[in-house]
């Protein structure tokens, strides 16, 4: 019986209640099969209500029905059971990567070994006449593999077993008497050991190779690390120097601020005093001249003669000395000054920012490779002329930047 429809047997074949292969079916009035032991536990619930259900349709029966053993599907059971145990799992069967059996019919097995004669993969039953028959002693059993036509000679179809180190491949015994004749061949099996040693040696390499390399890795990570905790610490630190600068300035502004004030206050107190003196003598000199005025005008010549001399005496230099105002009296010195300040401060920190890019330009490696040292090699000569003449030029102006002289591959051949 095929595997799909041995599964599908055992669908059909389940008691509905368990789940499992039938044990003692009985079927009842409507038709449903059933474990003997499932439906009388069931029912054997139902006994105080005295009336028995089918647990699939729910047709109720009344009285009990009286169960019997299907002798018909026991017999359909048991053969069912011994088929499922002659089946072989689900793992033997081929699978997307597995090389299948050429013998097996339907769903294929996976294949075991690999005949280099007979060109075909054997699962474990059809392997066994390769070992029972003398017929098949001397075929050559291999780890079962696909595409075998690849390790057969394509000119004389037999298997591929010799190396022509000479032409670097590999080649059938009948190969060594037609165009392989006189080539340096050995058996595969020699080639494989000494290709076996080369690998071996190379696969030291690559390891070293991973080693070096994850060394550099782990170096270039914590490089990295540190550039990054280095940066965040510098950064901090420059929010807090330029907050303070910044702070400074501030402070500085309203110094300057406040001088200007007090500057002004003290300017114009100064002027408000001299204002008021003037504003005083003024009113002195115009009550004195309205009193002239007067008495230009009198008519009573005793009273202009007794008083001319009193009221006509010139004024005179008072308590105040001459004032000469400017005219353009302002703070532009001050501004002068604020604006030198700030240019030369943009100036300086023009200066200072250049020097700060230069020392941020950070490199966590640096890759050198065979063209990087080109640039810096020479022609070397065997002619004793010009050789050493070739050695000064190189060392005269062809000086790496980075003092490499001392390192062998300062000198590279071009």
């Amino acid at each position: 019986m095929a595997a799909a429809g041995v599964l599908l047997d055992q669908d059909q074949f389940s008691c509905p209640i368990c789940l499992d292969l039938l044990k003692d079916p009985v079927t009842i009035p409507c038709g449903h099969s059933y474990c003997m032991g499932c439906i009388k536990g069931c029912w054997d619930q139902d006994d105080h209500t005295g009336v028995y259900s089918c647990p699939q349709c729910r047709q109720t029966f009344t009285p009990r029905p009286v169960l019997g053993r299907n002798t018909m599907l026991a017999e359909v059971v048991e053969k069912l059971k011994t088929e499922l145990q002659a089946a072989p799992p689900a793992h033997c069967y081929a699978g997307p990567g597995d090389v299948a059996c050429d013998v097996c019919t339907g769903r294929k097995r996976k294949a075991v070994k690999s005949c280099l004669v007979c060109l075909a993969s054997y699962c474990e039953t059809h392997l066994q006449p390769h070992y029972q028959s003398p017929a098949f002693k001397k075929h050559k059993l291999v780890k079962a593999t696909g595409h075998l036509q690849e390790k057969i000679c394509s000119h004389h179809d037999k298997p591929l077993e010799v190396y022509c180190r000479t032409d670097q491949q590999c080649i059938c015994y009948l190969c060594l008497m037609d165009e392989h004749k006189g080539h340096d061949t050995v058996s595969a099996a020699a080639e494989r050991t000494e290709k076996q040693k080369q690998l071996g040696e190379t696969q030291e390499k690559f390891q070293q190779r991973i080693q070096e390399r994850e060394k550099e890795l782990q170096d270039l990570r914590q490089a990295v690390q540190s550039l990054t905790r280095s940066a965040q610490t510098t950064m901090k630190n420059s929010n807090r120097i330029f907050t303070e600068l910044i702070r400074s300035i501030e402070r500085r502004r309203s110094e300057v601020k406040e001088l200007i004030r007090d500057q002004e206050k003290a300017a114009v107190s100064r002027a408000e005093g001299l204002l008021e003196r003037l504003e005083q003598e003024i009113a002195e000199l115009r009550r004195r001249d309205a009193e002239l005025e007067q008495l230009s005008h009198t008519e009573d010549h005793i009273h202009f003669l007794q008083s001319c001399q009193s009221v006509c005496a010139p004024p005179g230099p008072g308590d105040l000395p001459s004032i000469t105002v400017n005219p353009h009296l302002s703070f532009e010195a001050v501004r002068k000054s604020v604006s030198q300040l700030k240019e030369r401060l943009e100036d300086f920190c023009k200066e200072e920012l250049a020097k700060i890019s230069q020392s941020v330009g950070v490199h966590v490696v640096e890759l050198r490779t065979r063209e990087y040292f080109l640039q810096y090699s020479c022609r070397l000569t065997l002619d004793p002329n010009t050789a050493h003449r070739n050695l000064r030029l190189s060392e005269g102006n062809r000086e790496s930047p980075d003092h490499i002289h001392s390192d062998p591959l300062r000198w590279v051949l071009a």
